[in-house]
């Protein structure tokens, strides 16, 4: 080998390693700032991750611990009691666009398509560019698996406002499947709701990576790991841009009641090796946690097959 290509080589080794090094254990501090509704179909749950040096992290959807005892999922949209009935929300500003849906990627495994609507709260119409193709003004990025008999889909990204929404492969029995909880990664902003603004997604197929670049400068990178009817997990790594404060994601779900909620649960570790302990969501009001998972051990009569959503395998540093 050439000696400046051997120094190069040697030179990232030894930088890898000392970002491995670097990289530790870490806690999130959870807050709990749900407001009470009697609205079905309003994200009235908002519960703020928090950590000023954490860099990486899981984001996992799995199936509701009750799930083998069911037949039937309740997936129908419930408007009683709400101000509003299947249009925008009243609250929210209205913009318009020409609708339509573009194949970005089909490949043996996946499906990637972009969706515009034909209105959308946000204005942002942020470039995405999926193995070098570049389009812009999606305001959804849907990702199909296509190993069964039909495309099925497993994860939804909004490049306007910045949030996900993932599940795993439905068992057979329950049709397409259905999500529940919704979160927002990255450097997150108040505008009305909690948002990541934006300015560039990047998508890999091969493995499969969106890369994202943020507003304030800050990065991030999510390698989908695995899609099945087990879960559907990502692996988020963060490089923090400016003026950026300790807050990196917030889950966001709906909740009437135990039985009328697509999350009504915590459980959480407080370290690593600790015994998990679990309070029901009204309970919730601040805690540290090195795994959490947003969830429902009572069947409810909304969404019923949604999935939790686990965060965990915190790591603070300068992991990249």
């Amino acid at each position: 080998m050439h000696r400046s290509l051997l120094a190069t080589a040697l030179l990232g080794l030894a930088f890898i390693a000392c970002a491995g090094a670097s990289a530790a254990p870490a806690r999130a501090t959870i807050e709990n700032e749900t407001h009470a509704t009697r609205c079905a179909e309003e994200d009235n749950v908002s519960l703020n991750l928090a950590g000023a040096d954490i860099r990486r992290f899981r984001v996992e959807a799995l199936p509701p611990a009750y799930l083998a005892s069911i037949d039937k999922d309740s997936t129908a949209p419930d408007f009683t009691n709400c101000n509003f009935d299947g249009g925008a929300h009243p609250t929210d500003p209205r913009f318009t666009f020409k609708e339509r849906r573009v194949v970005l990627h089909d490949g043996a495994r996946w499906q990637i398509v972009g969706m515009t609507l034909p209105s959308f709260w946000r204005p942002q119409r942020v470039p995405v560019r999926v193995d070098g193709r570049q389009d812009r003004g999606f305001h959804m990025i849907q990702l199909f698996d296509k190993r069964g008999a039909k495309p099925l889909e497993a994860l939804v990204m909004y490049p306007s406002d910045g949030y996900w929404r993932i599940k795993p492969l439905p068992a057979p029995r329950f049709g397409d499947g259905v999500y529940g909880s919704s979160f927002v990664m990255g450097p997150v902003e108040q505008a009305g709701r909690p948002v990541a603004s934006i300015t560039l997604i990047v998508i890999d197929t091969r493995p499969l990576r969106f890369r994202l670049k943020f507003a304030n400068g800050g990065e991030a990178t999510v390698d989908v790991r695995e899609v099945s009817e087990a879960r559907t997990t990502l692996d988020v790594r963060m490089k923090p841009g400016r003026k950026q404060g300790p807050r990196f994601a917030v889950l966001r779900s709906m909740y009437v009641a135990a039985d009328n909620a697509d999350m009504s649960e915590v459980w959480w570790k407080a370290t690593p090796d600790a015994s998990p302990q679990t309070r029901a969501l009204p309970e919730v009001t601040r805690l540290d946690a090195a795994d959490v998972r947003f969830g429902r051990s009572t069947p409810s009569r909304h969404n019923t097959s949604a999935p939790d959503i686990r965060f965990g395998d915190f790591q603070s540093g300068t992991a990249r």
